[in-house]
């Protein structure tokens, strides 16, 4: 009997993790409870589309209310699902969804639609036609502008680096086909590495670094990261070695506080920059806008913008280097 009622409580806690459930006060119409699920939590891209999303909350005045959670790090797709399924049971209005994996979510996501739950994707694409609206960066330019640059630094001739991230990972490789597809307008550059890839954190990043600088370090004039990560673990590599400081050409993607300083201080001569605050946020809204019976866009482009240290200060960009998470976070 004692072993019973221990299921039984783990189950019910099983049941009940993720997210508290809202109740309305007596007479007022319940809130709508929106999921919003990111690849992982750890990322400072990450936090800056939770405060999209808690902007869109504060907003809608008590009438929605955000629940945050996702899988600590962003390799881990089983977790992932199982904060899709812990949501599910909770009976969310809609779920905004970053998913790990372009098809690993596939199967959740065409549940939750069967149960009534809609989902709005962001960041990242699935392969799926059950999906509301996909809120999303154009990775593919980015990954082209990523290219074009690197080509014009490097003087249009060399030899070159690509540092992938993981295999299903949709946004990353939208990046890499873009880039790729760039330096096809510059026959002189060749590219000596293109199929290793950094992982998931900015250790397992730093050790692809090594091992790529190890076999290259000496011949490589350029390199391309696609991501915060990866590019902060070839950074650090790079130093190692003596090639930073504008040695070796680096353009990386998105703009964490380490990325940011590297690029100030000559080591990054560029990165890609993503609006993730503005994905959250849209991300949100479109999916409020769908449950309230509105007319929705199946594609949503949040930006993109190439920073370089001559326009780190400019007015329109600074706001996508310094979001005002203060303003939305406690």
């Amino acid at each position: 009997m004692k072993h019973y009622g221990w299921l039984l409580l783990a189950a019910l806690w099983a049941a009940g993790c993720g997210a508290p459930v809202d109740e309305a006060a007596e007479g007022e119409p319940a809130a709508l409870r929106i999921a919003v699920i990111p690849k992982g939590t750890t990322h400072e891209f990450w936090r800056s589309v939770e405060a999209g999303a808690r902007k869109a909350e504060q907003e809608s005045g008590g009438r929605i209310r955000v629940f945050w959670k996702g899988p600590l790090r962003e390799d881990d797709r089983d977790q992932q699902i199982q904060v899709v399924e812990q949501f599910m049971a909770q009976r969310v209005a809609g779920i905004v969804l970053a998913p790990l994996d372009s098809q690993a979510l596939v199967r959740p996501v065409a549940t939750a639609r069967k149960a009534g739950i809609p989902t709005v994707i962001i960041d990242s694409g699935l392969q799926s036609d059950q999906l509301v609206s996909f809120v999303a960066t154009d990775n593919f330019k980015g990954g082209e502008m990523a290219g074009t640059y690197l080509a014009e630094l490097m003087g249009g001739k060399g030899q070159a680096i690509l540092l992938r991230y993981a295999v299903g990972s949709a946004s990353t490789e939208q990046r890499e086909a873009g880039f790729l597809n760039a330096l096809q307008a510059w026959p002189e550059i060749r590219l000596i590495s293109s199929d290793q890839y950094a992982g998931p954190t900015r250790e397992t990043a730093y050790q692809a670094s090594q091992n790529l600088l190890h076999r290259f370090g000496r011949e490589v004039e350029g390199i391309f990261c696609v991501n915060e990560n990866s590019t902060i673990g070839m950074t650090k590599a790079l130093r190692e070695i003596g090639r930073a400081a504008g040695q070796v050409k680096l353009v990386g993607f998105d703009a964490g506080s380490q990325s940011i300083k590297d690029l100030k201080n000559g080591d990054v001569q560029g990165l890609i920059v993503q609006d993730p605050l503005r994905m959250g946020y849209e991300g949100v809204k479109t999916l409020v806008r769908y449950l309230d019976g509105g007319v929705v866009d199946e594609r949503i482009d949040t930006g993109v913008t190439l920073v370089t240290e001559s326009n780190l200060e400019d007015p329109d960009v600074r706001p996508l280097l310094y979001p005002p998470l203060e303003r939305y976070l406690p």
